[in-house]
């Protein structure tokens, strides 16, 4: 479980593919990683990996062929910079809301502009995601927790603020960018119990 609160731009140093599709990526960090158990639980980009090795300023991890296909992953290749974020422990600060890692697909920046001091945001707002995104409701993107602003026919948008952008890849990031999205856990449990409820199960 994560929080969505990044605490580091990690870089993909090398990328090891396996048979049948997998792939072992190296990420370099500046962050911490004398306590990075062999096992552990690393989001990267918002995607929960498994830790298979660490060393000083750095950490492998196993991708998996189906975790390759179904998030940008897929597109990690040797200086990508991924949203790094540490398994939260029990205690810690909840300062974003509650992630799983567990990515239900992807979207694109549709369009970056200037308010005030943050820059506005525009997604594209695929079917399959659109029951679950309301305005001021919570989405992880690339695995940074953020407060939806507006939400249209097919698009909805969220403020980057300047610390924001400067602690995530959101800041080098443009237009056409693929993120990946991970749907906020009570949007989807509300949503399941309408569906549950319009089928004729209980209220």
């Amino acid at each position: 479980m994560f929080t969505g609160v990044v605490t580091d731009i990690g870089r993909v140093r090398s990328v090891d593919r396996r048979s049948g599709g997998d792939a072992v990526l190296t990420v370099e960090t500046g962050g911490d990683v004398s306590t990075l158990a062999v096992g552990a639980s690393v989001a990267c980009s918002g995607v929960c990996l498994t830790a298979v090795e660490a060393a000083p300023g750095a950490f492998a991890v196993q991708v998996s062929a189906e975790t390759r296909a179904r998030t940008t992953a897929g597109r990690w290749r040797p200086g990508a910079p991924l949203n790094l974020e540490r398994a939260l422990a029990l205690g810690d600060e909840l300062g974003g809301h509650l992630v799983t890692g567990h990515v239900d697909g992807t979207t694109e920046i549709l369009a970056m502009a200037p308010a005030d001091e943050s820059i506005a945001a525009e997604f594209a707002l695929p079917a399959w995601l659109a029951p679950y995104v309301a305005p001021k409701g919570a989405i992880a993107l690339d695995g940074v927790s953020l407060t939806v602003n507006d939400v249209l026919d097919d698009r909805f948008t969220v403020n980057l603020i300047p610390h924001t952008r400067k602690a995530t890849v959101f800041g080098r990031a443009e237009p056409g960018h693929v993120v990946n999205v991970e749907i906020d856990v009570l949007a989807r449990y509300v949503a399941r119990a309408l569906e549950a409820r319009a089928a004729g199960g209980p209220a």
